[in-house]
């Protein structure tokens, strides 16, 4: 490289590179933009290398001016890599505008079932009655579904709970079945009670809620499926007195102290005496009407748990007493919420759950 022509050829690259970087509009051909100016084979590099052929006078002349072609090079990279990047940017937000006055999509909170919502104020109104919460299986053996509940075999009552069997085969007597009712909970806890203290069964007061089964007509006030709470209380001295007070309670905490209720002599094998429990209709205030049929919705059966149920329980008949209950949950949402169909609540109608 001839001396005097170093000086201008790296003038020329100054001028040509800082004009072709004003077309440079990406990242990529920035890159390509710096090896052609700032890489290995450029005026700069080549200047500083033909350093040792140039005279003592040129030297510093050269060197100079290669310092200030690659520091103004790279400083103008440096402010258009900046100016790339403000425009990506710019036109990443462009295309990613969210117009705050469009309206937005609706956000629709999830809800509890009035089922279940009802099941839970049942579970604190009981918890403050001093009950606690007892599950037990809805798939049950005839055994326990009935004849430990003073249902034998043939049974005429048996007829009044139209039953789904699950397995009969070579079961005999004792096939498999879907449980008419949450009532043989009341066996099974008072074994599972007893079993702690065979000689001395403690006290125990329980709720057993679940779902139970039946094969009959649906109309507005009976389901195939249906949600029960079976209520049991089992100690020393307990009478039908302590049964209906005990009712009447619930009964003014879920509708009001005025409500009216009534009980009605009824027969259940497993109780003795038995009674249906009825409160009267909201909808048409006793007048009858196509919900109650005759002014009173009944809630459910109750009684004095029979001898038989509470020996074969562990405990002994002669000792203890106590009393049992089974509601609907959902005949008492009925009357709570003024619903005329019990089917409303196995439909998955948003229209009916949004109320709730």
């Amino acid at each position: 490289m001839a001396e005097e022509n170093v000086l201008q050829e790296l003038e020329d690259a100054l001028a040509k590179g800082l004009e072709d970087l004003k077309s440079v509009a990406a990242e990529e051909a920035l890159l390509v933009w710096r090896n052609q100016y700032l890489g290995k084979n450029t005026a700069i590099t080549q200047a500083f290398q033909a350093m040792g052929k140039l005279s003592a006078e040129m030297r510093p002349q050269v060197g100079q001016a290669a310092n200030r072609v690659k520091v103004a090079l790279e400083a103008a990279l440096a402010e258009r890599s900046e100016s790339i990047k403000e425009s990506a940017l710019a036109a990443s937000i462009a295309s990613e505008k969210l117009d705050v006055t469009l309206p937005g999509r609706p956000l629709t909170p999830g809800r509890l079932h009035p089922d279940t919502q009802m099941l839970r104020e049942l579970y604190r109104v009981f918890g403050e009655m001093g009950f606690q919460v007892y599950r037990s299986r809805e798939v049950e053996t005839d055994e326990y579904n009935f004849q430990l509940l003073n249902f034998p075999v043939g049974h005429p009552a048996r007829d009044m709970q139209d039953t789904y069997f699950v397995e009969a085969g070579e079961r005999g007597d004792n096939p498999i079945v879907m449980r008419t009712h949450t009532s043989p909970g009341q066996v099974r806890s008072m074994r599972e009670y007893a079993a702690t203290n065979p000689e001395n069964p403690p006290a125990i007061r329980l709720v057993l809620p679940g779902m139970c089964y039946r094969y009959e007509q649906t109309d507005a006030r009976h389901e195939t499926q249906f949600d029960q709470i079976e209520g049991i209380a089992v100690g020393e001295g307990i009478t039908f007195s302590n049964l209906k007070a005990t009712l009447s309670d619930l009964s003014r905490r879920l509708f009001g102290q005025n409500v009216r209720t009534r009980f009605r002599a009824s027969y259940f094998p497993f109780t003795e005496p038995s009674a249906e429990f009825d409160v009267e209709c909201f909808l048409c205030r006793g007048k009858g009407c196509a919900v109650c049929g005759g002014g009173w919705l009944e809630i459910g059966g109750c009684g004095m748990v029979n001898p038989n149920v509470l020996r074969n329980g562990g405990y002994d008949p002669e000792r203890y007493s106590g009393f049992a209950f089974g509601l609907g949950p959902q005949r008492i949402a009925m009357l709570r919420y003024g619903i005329n169909d019990i089917r409303y609540f196995w439909e998955n109608d948003l229209r009916f759950l949004e109320q709730f």
